[in-house]
């Protein structure tokens, strides 16, 4: 029983890839004067038409419950951009053969890849002042992708990158 419970656990470690977000922001921006944003209507995020929709539903919950209202005459725009990258295969078997007799030596090695390599995507969001025409706050945020998970998956991971995203805006002073 106890080696069931072992292996689930680290089952469930392996597979609850983390989210990391990296925060930057202008010094001295009076974040309390901005309470209304908008996007910018040519953004190019990068995602399929359909993860757009689904990242944009995400933040705009998120930014309605921290007190943000959407709106045609915003304070501030949001900018959305993306990649996607493949991790270096890193997962590998060697496979040695060697020999030797007499003071004199051989050997062959190869390294055999082992499963798939890691797609991740990486999401920046930008806060503009369009009356200043200055970023005042950034996120980056990096996260595994797999580009065949369900829309089901697909909107859970963009509501917990949503979230992850905003938990530190406006910065602590």
């Amino acid at each position: 029983m106890r080696v069931y419970t072992f292996l689930f656990l680290a089952i469930f470690l392996v597979s609850c890839a983390p989210i990391r977000v990296n925060y930057d922001f202008e010094k001295g921006t009076n974040f309390d004067q901005y309470k209304t944003y908008n996007y910018y209507s040519e953004m190019q995020t990068g995602l399929s038409d359909l993860d757009t929709k689904r990242f944009l539903d995400a933040l705009d919950a998120k930014m309605t419950a921290k007190g943000f209202a959407l709106s045609d005459t915003p304070d501030f725009f949001v900018d959305i951009k993306s990649s996607q990258y493949q991790e270096a295969q890193r997962n590998n078997v060697g496979v040695g053969l060697g020999g030797g007799g007499g003071h004199v030596g051989g050997g062959i090695s190869i390294g055999l890849p082992i499963g798939q390599a890691n797609v991740n995507r990486q999401i920046t969001i930008d806060f503009v002042d369009e009356n200043k025409k200055q970023l005042f706050w950034q996120a980056v945020s990096e996260s595994s992708f797999n580009p065949k998970s369900t829309p089901e998956k697909r909107e859970q991971l963009f509501n917990t990158i949503a979230e992850k995203v905003l938990t530190q805006y406006p910065p602590k002073k």
